[in-house]
């Protein structure tokens, strides 16, 4: 316990999956959680759930909201220490049918929320020498997703983001982090409506799906934990998979319960 005490951490994304996760993890290890989302009900009612945690209505589309976000943080807390960027959506789609509307919302959120994110928190944090950025990538952004175009493209670019950011802070000495996170298949809200809508036009690789590993959110919370404490105070500009080597295997990685059994 304690491992993040007293740290003020914002999360977006944070009404639901990989964002309640990483908040719940960081409250039960100390850490004083600002919760952030687009959807107001969604959040109010899972802050409820996070001991100590606030909900604060965010659009990360826009920069406006994150310079009032970030300086009304630092006005009642004195500072903002780790800021993860989880908020992300996925349209399923390959190059040949995304839609310039589909690109553009899906970057809106993945790409621009996360560059107005680290760019303000940058700025505050580099006045203390001290903190930790977190950007929710994904292995697509390492083996490609042709079915998940425009999402590939923009984890992508959080990717190098977040290795750029790693670097201006190590060459300017400002003392502040940049790490991404990059899961595999977890068990969120976002995952099960891919799934559903594969279930829908595409019965035998629903089929396919059904037999695959699946994480739980929380083995991303316990990495983001990792990153935002001081244990890793030499990690900078890392890539941190958590996959069960999915992305990196010959093959399907199968659920637990069908591994080592042969057909």
């Amino acid at each position: 316990m304690g491992r993040v005490d007293g740290k003020v951490v914002i999360v977006t994304g944070a009404a639901s999956g990989l964002g309640l996760a990483i908040s719940h993890r960081l409250a039960e290890e100390g850490a004083k959680v600002i919760m952030t989302d687009i959807n107001e009900p969604g959040g109010t009612a899972s802050a409820a759930q996070v001991p100590g945690a606030i909900f604060v209505p965010h659009d990360v589309t826009r920069e406006s909201s994150w310079e009032k976000l970030i300086n009304d943080i630092v006005a009642d807390y004195d500072g903002v220490d780790v800021l993860v960027n989880c908020a992300g959506v996925v349209q399923l789609a390959s190059i040949e049918d995304t839609s310039e509307d589909m690109w553009r919302k899906v970057h809106a959120v993945g790409t621009d929320g996360t560059f107005y994110g680290c760019k303000h928190a940058l700025r505050v944090m580099k006045e203390r020498g001290q903190g930790s950025i977190i950007n929710m990538c994904s292995t697509a952004s390492i083996q490609g997703g042709p079915n998940i175009f425009a999402y590939a493209a923009s984890k992508s670019a959080i990717r190098s983001m977040t290795k750029s950011i790693a670097c201006l802070s190590t060459q300017q000495g400002y003392g502040v982090r940049c790490n991404s996170v990059h899961p595999g298949n977890m068990a969120t809200p976002m995952l099960k409506g891919v799934y559903d809508l594969v279930r829908e036009h595409d019965p035998v690789m629903a089929d396919e799906l059904d037999r695959m590993w699946v994480g739980e959110p929380r083995d991303v919370a316990n990495m983001v934990l990792f990153l935002a404490s001081d244990e890793t105070s030499a990690v900078n500009g890392a890539e941190m998979v958590v996959d069960n080597t999915m992305s990196i295997t010959e093959g399907v990685v199968l659920k637990k319960e069908l591994q080592g059994v042969r057909d």
